[in-house]
């Protein structure tokens, strides 16, 4: 069995001196391939180092909403060097956040810019939302953000706002979220996500699956999850494993 990781952070601080053996952990448990985010300048520089060294990790970069303030011309400039790599394969994560402070304004320029930015790069895009759900439907119905394909990321709606984000051309992935018992709405949402649609992630070191509550999350948590949905499903992991792996791959348009 193979697992494809569709969004996690091990560029993130909490992972500085442990990277090699959180690939490692993850291969054990199947976790064959992950793609990593960058979400600033730091976390953007390991990322491209770790994309020189690391086979099957593969890198996004955008600007997270709550530092939608910063986006301006020279950020842009910076995040089309970092996404010049050959190994990027996504602009994210991108999207809108009403959990922190910043003007919701800024949040809707910083997203519209960087979807007009993967519309020219002809790049997929990864959406973050948290508490704005339906504003967020409304840019990316506006803009046609999925033209190049779309991740909305740790997808946290109900069945009917699934349908909505997979009717825009939106594959939906899924974290350790759905385990948590106040998730009914998002186990629903699985449900009614078509198997060629779904996908699988960490969002590590954050959103850590149950049994594993309250320990930092890491890829190889992967595995917990997609079992978990496969349960749901009624379908073996083997295949839900191929699907979602399938399907990140189509869409960042890995090996072709």
């Amino acid at each position: 069995m193979e697992i494809f990781d569709s969004h996690t952070h091990i560029n993130s601080t909490e992972f500085k001196d442990d990277i090699p053996d959180v690939i490692q952990r993850a291969r054990a448990l199947d976790v064959t391939e992950m793609l990593v985010l960058a979400y600033d300048q730091k976390s953007a520089d390991v990322l491209c180092r770790l994309l020189d060294q690391s086979e099957k990790v593969y890198g996004a970069c955008g600007c997270h909403p709550e530092d939608a303030l910063k986006y301006d011309d020279r950020y842009e400039a910076q995040l089309r060097h970092y996404l010049s790599h050959k190994k990027m394969v996504a602009v994210g994560e991108i999207g809108l956040d009403y959990h922190c402070d910043v003007p919701k304004e800024a949040q809707f320029t910083a997203l519209k810019k960087q979807i007009s930015l993967a519309h020219e790069l002809k790049l997929p895009i990864s959406i973050h939302n948290r508490d704005s759900i339906e504003d967020c439907y409304h840019i990316l119905k506006e803009t046609n953000a999925a033209e190049y394909g779309g991740i909305m990321h740790s997808f946290n709606g109900d069945e009917q706002w699934a349908q909505k984000f997979l009717d825009l051309g939106f594959n939906l992935s899924y974290s350790g979220v759905c385990t948590f018992g106040n998730a009914k709405e998002v186990r629903q949402a699985i449900l009614q996500t078509p198997l060629d649609r779904i996908m699988v992630e960490t969002d590590a070191p954050y959103l850590t699956p149950l049994p594993f509550r309250g320990k930092m999350n890491e890829p190889a948590m992967t595995r917990y999850t997609l079992e978990f949905i496969a349960s749901l499903l009624k379908i073996p992991a083997q295949k839900l494993a191929q699907a979602t792996r399938e399907n990140t791959k189509r869409v960042l348009k890995i090996n072709g």
